[in-house]
């Protein structure tokens, strides 16, 4: 190796003297207010203005001599053009003073400073001491006079006469030429209106403004989201006090996100806001950006901020408000990935349950390699039902457009220019700087329900500061919000009743508890009272739940065999199912069952573990394993919808959540093509290949077959059990779950006496009228003997409540099991 360094690649310089010498130092150029004289001109900017006009006026000069050509001098013709056209000498000797000016300011530091601090500081000082709407009227009351001074000089050369007369000379001259600009209108008119007319009609609309008092909302009509509220009045409070944070260093909040699902509270949210504040309120239409025609929605957006700027100007801040936001900033990426094609099974912070660290565990490189592979379309073959990787064009009219988002992200965030042409042209001609535009203090919320669809760019701090999660809301602000909506309307509930209510209805939003509150109003009105009863509540659940049932007759030994399979899942959730509670049991077949078993979680919660999701299986497969064992190894096609939600489970947990016999993920193996049921690499053998493929299938059925075999077992034990529940469903077609846990253990429950169920006699003539239908069962006939009476009469009650929901919610929930 040289002793110069130049076998060493990749160095900048060898450290030894004998090396190349090191770059010299960068120098940052000097700002203006830095340097002591003014910036030094080049010679050509200095004199350009100034040769030209004097070449004017030598060219009027030389033009009199070719009009009187031999009969006057040239002395005779500069002196007669001076006459004629002083005021380009006039124009030419401010010029001269003016570059003498900079000249000046150019060599002498003393002189610099007086024109710069004394002279247009101290009036740019005495302008500051106003406020800026103050200086905005100022201003344009002075635009009016100069323009009309400029008009009034230009009429008084036209007309020969003196300023004083000559403007108002001006309407008589204009009525003269009116039937000429009338026909210069109409030519402009028929041409243009056809492009600049349409595209400015076309950006108007879709935002409105409201005023201090147009609103009548409030925080304390928003109930159930307290955490959020409050973070919101904080930011608030900066809009209605910036020199609160700014004084200190900080800066006001400029951007919300509102996130979360649909009904949660966002919009009512942001309406609440426009209530308290004392600042205008701009609501923009979450289809105000999407048109036909590329460019309009860039127009929308500039004219939007025009007038935010004005309305910030004129009352000190301004709120706008972006609803349905994905409709707008749409340049993310939405996955439809997943095995179910529902989405990428790896959580997200917008998932309803992240993981506990996201990507903080890993190095920066790891994290973008995951990020990467995440958006790139999958290897392996495709999936079930040809459900494939594909991208979607779009055309006109399929959302904002990029255009837009761009535009919207400039306004934004983008470069503080100077605003106004007497600031940005005549002070920098009369050798002053633009004043920088003022603050405007713009507060923009946005809400929507995907947020992986907005860009990343729209969510940086700085344009959205502040992102809040808008989700369900807890018990207590179920309860909250129940109470609120009770209050506008006359009714007996009880507080333990709202409770229970609020209970009862997990995942209930706010727009929901709302609708809910209203049809019970209604089946209140129907039956001709004035206040809402319990029971009008409860069949206002039940029809928001399932929909009204349909007005159908089960044949006697199909309505049997639907109440048994009912049964198998009622006893086997009441047994083997803790973290959920039964809601209803019902055979009264709706739009897509024949009847169903609901259950929902008697508490938050947001972790699922294995032994839950076992529970959930063996409560799947309960009707299968019911109907072999009460019909003789038979078994309906009312068991498919059963199996699938058994089956998507099981493949969660042996291939996705490690709860299997292993670890690996499903989801990784198959992407990358190796073992664990993926796709094998190129050049293996037929053999190998179903080897691997039917791994984790093998996995899902051993899993799928012990837990059959145990909820099986289970119900053999409890037969006499599922023919008491399968009873009353028959009797009283819907049970509610306090009804049904009555019934299994042999106590009385709030409506139906679960006592005579067990009743030796009893029991006996449940096992024969099942027999009896047995036999119809396989003979296609009808039993011959009724279905048996209780010792005593039960009530019979079908308003009750419902569940919600169906099983296989990875995230957990209300799970319902039926034919």
């Amino acid at each position: 190796m040289s002793s110069n360094g130049e076998d060493k690649p990749g160095l900048s310089w060898p450290d030894h003297d004998s090396g190349p010498t090191p770059p010299p130092e960068y120098k940052s150029r000097l700002r203006d207010e830095d340097r002591a004289t003014r910036k030094p001109l080049a010679w050509w900017d200095r004199i350009k203005l100034l040769l030209l006009l004097l070449g004017a006026f030598m060219v009027l000069v030389w033009s009199t001599l070719a009009e009187f050509a031999g009969l006057i001098s040239f002395q005779d013709a500069f002196a007669q053009t001076t006459r004629a056209h002083w005021w380009l000498l006039l124009l030419a000797g401010l010029e001269l003073i003016r570059q003498l000016h900079y000249l000046i300011s150019e060599r002498s530091s003393a002189y610099h400073r007086f024109w710069t601090d004394r002279v247009f500081g101290g009036f740019g000082r005495r302008a500051g001491r106003m406020n800026d709407w103050n200086r905005y009227r100022i201003g344009r009351v002075l635009k009016v006079l100069f323009f009309l001074v400029i008009l009034d000089l230009v009429l008084a050369k036209l007309f020969d006469l003196s300023p004083a007369l000559a403007l108002f000379q001006l309407p008589v001259v204009l009525f003269q030429a009116l039937p000429f600009i009338l026909q210069l209108s109409f030519g402009f008119f028929f041409v243009i209106v056809q492009f600049v007319g349409l595209f400015w009609f076309l950006s108007r609309g879709g935002v409105d403004v409201y005023f201090p008092d147009d609103i009548k909302t409030r925080y304390t009509d928003v109930w159930g989201q307290d955490n959020v509220l409050a973070k919101v009045k904080e930011n608030m409070v900066f809009l209605e006090d910036p020199e609160s944070i700014e004084r200190k260093g900080g800066y006001v909040p400029g951007g919300i996100l509102l996130w979360g699902p649909p009904g949660t509270g966002k919009t009512l949210m942001a309406e609440s806001v426009a209530g308290e504040t004392g600042k205008p309120f701009v609501f923009v239409d979450p289809g105000a950006f999407i048109q036909m025609f590329m460019g309009v929605g860039i127009l929308k957006v500039k004219s939007l901020f025009r007038k935010l700027r004005k309305l910030a100007v004129k009352y000190g801040g301004v709120i706008v408000f972006f609803d349905e936001a994905d409709s707008l900033g749409n340049r993310g990426a939405l996955s439809g990935g997943g095995p179910w094609g529902g989405g990428s099974m790896t959580p997200s912070a917008w998932s309803a349950n992240p993981p506990c660290n996201g990507l903080s565990y890993v190095s920066a490189d790891a994290a973008s390699l995951l990020f990467r592979g995440s958006l790139e379309p999958s290897t392996a073959g495709e999936r079930p039902g040809g459900i494939t990787d594909r991208i979607i064009m779009g055309g006109m009219g399929m959302g904002g457009g990029m255009g837009t988002l761009n535009a919207l992200l400039t306004e934004l965030s983008g470069l503080k220019k100077p605003r106004g042409f007497f600031n940005r042209v005549v002070r920098r001609a009369l050798g002053m700087r633009p004043k920088p535009p003022p603050k405007y203090r713009i507060l923009v919320m946005m809400a929507t329900n995907l947020p992986q669809a907005l860009d990343e760019a729209l969510l940086r701090p700085g344009r959205i500061d502040r992102i809040y999660k808008v989700g369900y809301p807890s018990k207590v602000g179920r309860i909250r919000t129940y109470q609120g909506y009770f209050a506008k309307v006359r009714n007996e509930l009880t507080d333990e009743q709202i409770e229970k209510l609020a209970t009862i209805t997990p995942y209930a939003t706010g727009a929901s508890i709302k609708d809910l509150v209203n049809e019970a109003l209604i089946n209140a009105i129907r039956r001709g009272r004035e206040s809402i009863l319990w029971e009008d509540v409860i069949k206002a659940k039940q029809l928001k739940d399932l929909g009204p049932p349909e007005d159908v007759e089960y044949i006697e030994r199909e309505r049997h065999a639907v109440a048994v399979h009912e049964a198998c899942h009622a006893v086997a959730a009441y047994k083997v199912r803790r973290h959920l509670t039964i809601d209803i049991a019902t055979i009264e077949k709706g739009g897509t069952y024949l009847g169903m078993v609901a259950s929902i979680p008697p508490e938050d919660q947001f972790t699922r573990w294995r032994t839950e999701y076992e529970a959930d299986i063996m409560v799947s497969l309960a009707s299968l394993a019911g109907e072999r064992l009460f019909f003789e190894g038979d078994s309906s096609s009312g068991v498919s919808g059963d199996l699938e939600s058994a089956t998507k489970l099981a493949t969660m947990m042996e291939g996705y959540w490690g709860m299997g016999s292993t670890v690996a993920s499903h989801g990784v193996t198959h992407e990358v093509g190796i073992g664990g049921g993926g796709k094998p690499g190129k050049g293996e053998s037929q053999k190998e290949k179903d080897l691997l493929e039917s791994n984790l299938g093998y996995r899902i059925e051993e899993k799928l077959g012990e837990l059959l075999e145990r909820i099986a077992d289970l119900l053999s034990d409890e037969r006499k059990t599922v023919l008491a529940v399968a009873h009353a469903l028959e009797t009283n077609r819907t049970v509610t779950g306090d009804d049904v846990e009555a019934i299994i253990e042999g106590r009385p429950g709030p409506l139906i006496d679960g006592r005579p169920y067990h009743v030796p006699h009893f029991v006996e003539q449940a096992e024969a009228y099942h027999a009896e239908a047995l036999a119809a069962h396989k003979a296609h006939s009808k039993p011959t003997v009724p279905l048996p009476s209780l010792p005593v009469p039960a009530p019979v009650y079908s308003e009750v409540p419902s569940g919600n929901g169906e099983l296989g919610d990875p995230e957990g929930g209300s799970a319902a099991e039926g034919a």
